[in-house]
């Protein structure tokens, strides 16, 4: 790797050549800008104000603006000539533990590479030395005409260093956090522990830019001549969450779901979520409702001797009688021509 810098690391009396290469690259696709009536490419030009003519880089210098707007030559041979003890050197001032440092101040990663043989020995004293303490290294160093502040660390078997802001470039976030005072239950941090349990770790080396491998597919169908790849349109994100408790759920069965987990699980993430608030809020709420006036004991009714077999036996005996009453009245007849007959004949 090409290096963008050289000179030493100084920590005491122990002086360490090194080489500064960047330990980082940006893949993002740039674009240029185009006349969108011909295709032509759009390009800037550095023009003067006072003569309007076009300036070429070696006629070009700095100036410091003032309030008022007047500006004042600066030459690279006054910057020069100001006391900058760390131009060539990484000036360690200082071993902190790695938890000291703000996140916030982290800037561009470098590598340090010992600069020959010589190198090699002090080098990897300080880097052992950083590993056994288990602390980073805070430096100022000079790069690009300004001094700045850095953070050395070991990285397998490199020194790396972040460059890190001033502390005074750190912005106070102040009006960032929400205005509204918001509690959060117990309950919601439980399934917020559930959620961020379901989701686990990730290993980095697996993460990637999605959009960038769209634009670049993009790009080579184009090139091509063939029409762009159609790709699903992104779900819309932002809305507002209406239920948190069922937004917690419903993300914690989603995770379970993608991590291949079996649905089974689901109810006992149901049986957690199903929390004793809630059971407390329905408690209370039954405490404070008026209670009902005891209803009046109604009549008893009346208790039908009839069984379900003799209700079916019942149109059966009806018809046997009706079928015996017929008979009978059928019988009576004869009887009374017999008994007028045997008169008769007595007579």
């Amino acid at each position: 790797m090409r290096s963008i810098w050289n000179g030493a690391i100084s920590f005491g009396l122990v002086s360490i050549p090194i080489k500064l290469v960047n330990a980082t690259e940006n893949h993002s696709i740039s674009f240029r800008q185009i006349h969108k009536a011909d295709g032509g490419r759009i390009r800037y030009r550095k023009v003067c104000e006072l003569d309007q003519e076009e300036v070429a880089t070696p006629d070009i210098g700095k100036a410091y603006e003032d309030a008022t707007g007047t500006m004042i030559p600066i030459t690279d041979a006054d910057l020069a000539g100001l006391p900058l003890p760390t131009a060539k050197t990484i000036e360690i001032v200082a071993f902190v533990p790695a938890s000291s440092i703000d996140p916030l101040q982290m800037d561009t990663a470098y590598y340090l590479s010992a600069s020959g043989v010589p190198a090699a020995k002090p080098y990897t004293l300080l880097r052992e030395a950083l590993k056994r303490s288990q602390k980073v290294a805070v430096a100022k160093f000079a790069l690009r005409g300004r001094e700045r502040l850095g953070m050395l660390r070991v990285v397998g078997d490199v020194i790396a260093m972040h460059g890190l802001l001033w502390p005074d470039e750190i912005r106070a976030p102040e009006g960032v956090a929400p205005e509204t005072e918001v509690t959060v239950r117990d309950a919601e941090l439980d399934l917020a522990d559930a959620l961020m349990d379901t989701l686990g770790s990730v290993d980095l080396d697996s993460l990637h830019d999605d959009y960038r491998e769209a634009v670049e597919e993009m790009i080579a169908a184009k090139a091509e001549g063939g029409p762009p790849p159609e790709h699903e349109p992104a779900e819309a994100g932002g809305g507002r969450v209406l239920d948190l408790m069922a937004a917690l759920e419903n993300s914690v069965r989603a995770a379970k779901e993608a991590r291949g987990e079996e649905k089974g699980d689901e109810k006992q993430v149901a049986e957690v979520t199903d929390l004793p608030t809630r059971r407390r809020k329905a408690t209370a709420a039954a405490k404070s409702a008026p209670a009902k006036e005891p209803a009046e004991p109604a009549e008893p009714a009346p208790k039908k001797t009839t069984s379900k077999a003799a209700a079916k036996k019942t149109p059966a005996k009806t018809a046997t009688k009706k079928t015996a009453a017929k008979k009978a009245a059928q019988k009576k007849p004869a009887a009374k021509r017999t008994t007028a007959s045997t008169k008769r004949a007595s007579a």
